[in-house]
């Protein structure tokens, strides 16, 4: 979490440089009287800076996969949270998903499949949410064990048709069988400290 919030103040930081960056390749372009403009950088100089400076934040920012390990994540522990009847940690790992998988498709909103065809994830994404991803949350807003875990399976397969759509068939996802992390409590009336 603090490398992501790190990455991310990187980033604004980057975009504050960028911006400044561009503020002033505009005032150079704008005719000057002063003698002391010839001494600055040419605008060429500082174009090809930012073009550098491009380069870097593309080079750091993340990627799809990184974003889509942390959608495996949550959606992991939803399906433990909503196992053990745990509606609040259900309700905010099913907040963190949906978060996350808008995040993914922030970051690569069209993918080309193997055939080099279009593939709107930005549109799939929407479809899921406003069915598969909707039923999964009514059925934690109405604590319904067994509604939620077909909702759950439901969209499953629905993320399953989103990787087959992108020519990634062989990311098969499943019904997890062990929580991503073995620190978190799922039960409800946990009591701390134990």
């Amino acid at each position: 979490m603090k490398r992501l919030a790190a990455k991310k103040q990187d980033l604004l930081r980057a975009v504050g440089v960028i911006g400044a960056g561009l503020f002033i390749v505009l005032l150079s372009s704008a005719p000057h009287t002063s003698k002391t403009h010839a001494a600055e950088i040419s605008g060429d100089q500082q174009v090809a800076a930012l073009q550098t400076e491009v380069n870097r934040l593309k080079s750091i920012a993340t990627d799809q996969s990184h974003a889509m390990a942390d959608v495996g994540y949550h959606f992991a522990n939803l399906w433990f949270a909503g196992e053990k009847k745990n509606w609040p940690m259900a309700k905010f790992y099913f907040d963190e998903t949906r978060s996350h998988l808008n995040w993914a498709v922030r970051v690569i909103p069209i993918r080309k499949d193997p055939a080099g065809n279009d593939i709107d994830l930005k549109a799939i994404l929407q479809a899921l949410d406003a069915t598969l991803m909707k039923k999964i949350g009514e059925s934690i807003e109405a604590k319904n064990s067994p509604q939620f875990a077909a909702r759950y399976k439901d969209m499953i397969e629905g993320c399953y048709s989103c990787h087959k759509a992108s020519g990634k068939p062989y990311l098969r996802p499943q019904i997890p069988v062990t929580p991503p992390q073995s620190i978190l409590n799922y039960d409800p009336d946990a009591k701390w400290p134990e």
